[in-house]
């Protein structure tokens, strides 16, 4: 049999497929597997730093080479998983390249036309699509269906490139999940933030009947995968590590249930809602799709301070996303050991504009404080970084920074 050639986009793929199995099988990445399951377990003492977001595109340590389009988002993700290695946080690194299926069934059935500035990574106005609230014709129930043949051929070809420096994992689950099944961000695309909560007030049967379409959607696709076997346990989503003692840890290609994984949502969209707007107008809405997975996390960017009561409303609940707007004390003081607190500073007072000690040390050591004071389980995520004004040590020597801080307030 002929040796297989590789052409000069898909060497250099190889090889960094090759560094990075070489950094999945560095000694203390089942250390970092344990100490997640017992943060998880609600059994841990000291804090655990993931850095979630870091400014890539300023970090960069070269341009892509590859010209296949494919082929030049492996590298740059490869690229990525390296350089956030440096940095020395509490991540684990996945032995296996992920792959996405191609999907019959995305969205809503409507189009949501976003108006960018001339800076495409910058902000955007959306023309929302659905303008009559009483009028849902338009939009088209999802389900779960999966082009074989156009997945068979993607994951064939990748198995053939990296098969044999790491597996490929195909990850089945449906396209109605994260941001794309927790209701809250679809429907503030398709309907837009300040009409929501004008039919909070002045239409809210109307509402109901939309959230109510969209909770039977999602519900729906998750119930095809289910028969259809199309849950895995990759599919774990929290916004951290998704290691935990009640569920089985991430693998390739292993089938599971819903009752196995992780599952995400956020209310971001609802932040200047009330608590019981909040609830009645989301939650219970996102209830019945939480209750069937294993454990659940919730919150993002989101001030949650009020609303925490609320939350325990979701029978699985382990983890609450405490925000940069949210006052860490008070949720440390409500959330204590009951739940894992997400602590979340912001990346302004962090690493985005300038990098100083005394005002992050300030920061940050008051609200672990208090959240030592109320016996809190606690990780530190920074997120959505998106400058370090150029500085390729920034986040490596936050991470440095934010250690000491932890040994001084935990001992």
């Amino acid at each position: 049999m002929p040796v297989r050639q590789f052409t000069d986009d898909e060497r250099i793929v190889r090889d960094l497929a090759k560094r990075y199995a070489a950094q999945c099988a560095e000694p203390g990445q089942e250390r970092r597997r344990s100490d997640w399951r017992r943060l998880h377990d609600r059994r841990s003492v000291r804090p655990l730093i993931y850095v979630s977001c870091f400014a890539w595109r300023e970090e960069m340590s070269r341009e892509c080479l590859c010209g296949d389009p494919m082929l030049r988002n492996y590298e740059d993700h490869l690229q990525w998983l390296l350089f956030r290695s440096i940095f020395n946080d509490d991540s684990v690194f996945h032995p296996w390249l992920a792959a996405h299926p191609s999907y019959q069934c995305n969205g809503w059935g409507v189009t949501i036309e976003r108006h960018r500035t001339e800076d495409k990574g910058g902000s955007f106005k959306i023309d929302y699509a659905l303008k009559d609230l009483d009028d849902l014709s338009k939009l088209r129930v999802p389900w779960h269906e999966i082009d074989e043949a156009a997945t068979t051929r993607r994951v064939d070809y990748l198995q053939d490139l990296f098969g044999d420096i790491l597996p490929i994992a195909l990850d089945r689950a449906p396209a109605y999940r994260m941001w794309s099944g927790d209701i809250s961000t679809e429907l503030g695309y398709m309907r837009g933030i300040e009409n929501i909560m004008l039919d909070m007030m002045y239409n809210p049967e109307g509402l109901h009947r939309l959230l109510a379409f969209m909770r039977d959607g999602v519900l729906r696709t998750h119930e095809q995968a289910e028969q259809a076997g199309d849950w895995n346990l990759c599919a774990h989503q929290n916004q951290a590590m998704p290691y935990a003692p009640e569920l089985p840890d991430p693998a390739p290609n292993v089938a599971c249930r819903r009752k196995d994984l992780w599952a995400f949502m956020a209310g971001q969209e609802y932040t200047a809602v009330s608590p019981a707007q909040h609830d009645e107008f989301l939650l219970q809405y996102q209830i019945p799709i939480l209750r069937h997975f294993g454990l659940v996390a919730y919150g993002c960017c989101e001030d949650l301070t009020n609303k925490i009561d609320i939350l325990r409303r979701i029978p699985n609940l382990r983890r609450i996303g405490v925000a940069p707007s949210a006052n860490a004390a008070r949720c440390a003081e409500q959330i204590g050991d009951q739940y894992v607190f997400s602590y979340r500073p912001s990346p302004a007072d962090m690493v985005s504009y300038g990098f100083d000690e005394a005002r992050i040390r300030r920061i940050v050591k008051h609200d672990l404080e208090a959240c030592r004071a109320n016996g809190c389980h606690v990780d530190i995520t920074l997120k959505d970084v998106h400058t370090v004004q150029g500085d390729p040590n920034r986040i490596r020597d936050w991470v440095r920074l934010i250690r000491k801080i932890v040994d001084e307030v935990y001992g």
